[in-house]
């Protein structure tokens, strides 16, 4: 039902919310033609020890924020790269997808990769929704969250690894089902990689961020074998995020495996989350955990 393997005694990084109104944001969604008859809303941002952090979903833009104080790891040194240039891209489908439909852009050259396909395919059935929610993840090098992929998006990936849709496969339903499953998978896997952050909040007072991420359906890791050995179940799925603690990169692993879904909430899978023992502190870390769990 969603619970997580990884659940820890330590407490979880958490910070008080600061509202900020988005400049010119009324005009904008004035000139959208999906916002014609809609009031504009205002938007709220959490921000640990300045660093933004959203704390709302769906419909969001862009505000301009407080800088962070000198003594904030933040103000300290450039931030990195800040992920790939279709999430700033992405905003535009957050505010008004009819506009952003219509934009014509050019080969990424961070990547030399074309904008999210937002087309409808050719043997496409049914038209699907091109607009996107933004995450609770905050992205490195940004004062921006992560941003999911649109239905439409999702369907044109599943294309891509080879899937072919037929009659009995999935209605326009289905695909909205998918995409909140999706989204809310990973919206618990940061709240668990929270979990672990927490045992670093003292060094890291800003809170982490997600730097990068890949996905590794394939490639069980050895706890997942070890696992399998003693009879459990396979992984469906593994991604390796890479989270910035104020400037040191660390990696976590995170299985998913089946569980029962939620109907409220789109939780389905059972997530182990827990940094890879790729480092010192990681295995300290683990050890420490692992400790709590035997003795409370």
């Amino acid at each position: 039902m969603g619970e997580s393997l990884s659940t820890l005694a330590a407490p979880t990084v958490k910070a008080e919310a600061v509202t900020v109104p988005p400049q010119g944001h009324q005009d904008a969604q004035q000139g959208c033609p999906m916002h014609k008859d809609a009031q504009p809303h205002l938007h709220h941002r959490s921000v640990p020890c300045t660093k933004p952090k959203a704390s709302m979903s769906h419909q969001t833009v862009s505000s301009p924020l407080v800088s962070p104080p000198s003594e904030c790891p933040m103000h300290q040194a450039a931030a990195g790269p800040a992920g790939p240039a279709h999430q700033d891209q992405a905003y535009d489908f957050v505010e008004c997808p009819m506009k952003a439909a219509d934009t014509k852009r050019d080969i990424d050259p961070a990547n030399m990769m074309p904008p999210p396909n937002q087309t409808r395919a050719p043997d496409q059935p049914f038209p699907l929704p091109i607009s996107r929610e933004e995450s609770r993840i905050p992205r490195h090098g940004t004062e921006k969250n992560w941003v999911y992929p649109s239905e439409q998006m999702f369907w044109n990936a599943m294309l891509r690894k080879g899937w072919r849709w037929r009659e009995d496969d999935l209605a326009p339903q289905d695909m909205t089902n998918i995409i909140k499953i999706h989204n809310r998978n990973n919206e618990q896997a940061w709240q668990e990689i929270l979990k672990w952050e927490a045992l670093h909040a003292y060094e890291c007072p800003c809170g982490p961020s997600l730097k990068r991420f890949g996905g590794k359906a394939k490639e069980y890791s050895p706890r997942a074998r070890f696992r399998h050995w003693l009879g459990y179940e396979l992984p469906f799925d593994r991604h390796d995020w890479i989270v910035d603690r104020c400037g040191k990169e660390v990696r976590y692993v995170i299985d998913y495996y089946d569980g029962e879904i939620n109907k409220d909430t789109y939780e389905f899978s059972i997530l182990d989350v827990r940094p890879a023992f790729d480092s010192l502190g990681a295995v300290w870390d683990r050890m420490k955990v692992a400790y709590w769990r035997w003795t409370s």
